[in-house]
């Protein structure tokens, strides 16, 4: 086994694990409880298939990318919501039962929408929606709706095995990073003047920024998880979509595997920062 090939496993292991473990982590009750809501069903996917991919293609745009760097960067703003949404949530204080509620629905969401969107929206892209699609089928919602069912019918095997899981999932993100700086350093450090980057970040910071101050009526628990979930991106789906690619160039593979260490220091950030106005919400609201 060569290493690519290894590298191909890990990223399936990194996939099939980070979505069992949402799975496991969902509530079903509270997340059907919260798609009961309109509001909550609109914004997120407003923000997340319409403001998204139409700020994906401005900065394809503005920036100076070469199209690789730019068609990750649409494949990039397809794919709403980490795996690690709950991390995020809870450093920024933010409201869990509307998070957990929007997992689910960006999985599917990504699942559906992608595949109809990615050849719209990539000039030259003749896949089909087909060939798109049944990746993310098998290894993002198959292990989502797995882990989904485990919880609803077992709830103590779900509890007993999460733990490890969880761990799997880690352990994988780990080896997935390792291989990415092992088999593609030139690509990555290529990718360093190429606007990639920038252009990741303003994506993310513009997202934040947007489904943040336009809440329509959310509180700023609820404000922080949805800008939080609109913002964040599942590395496994742009992972697994790329796959489908009939040729895939080192540099296209670069932006996507960029887009798994990189933007969480952003992410980080932005948790940190709604954290902060969590408190300050808190002490104004004190009597």
């Amino acid at each position: 086994m060569n290493a690519q090939n290894a590298f191909s496993i890990v990223a399936v292991f990194y996939s099939v694990a980070n979505l069992g473990s949402m799975g496991l982590e969902i509530n079903l009750r509270e997340t059907i409880q919260s798609l009961r809501s309109v509001r909550v069903l609109g914004l997120t996917l407003g923000w997340s298939w319409i403001l998204g991919p139409a700020l994906g293609v401005l900065l394809t745009k503005i920036l100076p990318m070469a199209e690789p760097y730019a068609t990750g960067l649409l494949i990039f703003s397809l794919a709403p919501t980490a795996p690690a949404l709950p991390l995020f949530i809870r450093k920024a204080r933010a409201d869990m039962s509307l998070a957990a509620a929007i997992m689910p629905l960006s999985v599917v969401g990504t699942v559906v929408l992608m595949p109809l969107l990615a050849p719209l929206l990539i000039p030259g892209l003749t896949l089909s929606s087909w060939a798109i699609g049944k990746p993310l089928l098998i290894t993002v919602l198959l292990p989502l709706v797995i882990g989904v069912a485990i919880k609803v019918y077992a709830a103590r095997v779900a509890d007993k095995i999460f733990p490890a899981v969880k761990k799997i999932a880690g352990i994988s993100t780990l080896l997935l990073i390792g291989f990415v700086v092992f088999l593609h350093w030139r690509e990555l450090l290529g990718a360093l003047g190429s606007f990639g980057i920038a252009a990741q970040v303003l994506f993310i910071l513009g997202m934040a920024l947007v489904s943040y101050t336009f809440g329509f009526g959310l509180n700023q628990a609820q404000r922080s998880a949805m800008a939080l979930a609109v913002c964040t991106r599942n590395g496994s789906a742009m992972l697994v979509a790329i796959t489908a690619f009939p040729s895939l160039d080192p540099n296209l593979m670069a932006m996507i595997l960029l887009a798994v260490p990189v933007p969480l220091v952003v992410w980080l950030a932005l948790a940190k920062f709604f954290a902060s106005r969590a408190g300050k919400t808190a002490k104004a609201s004190a009597p």
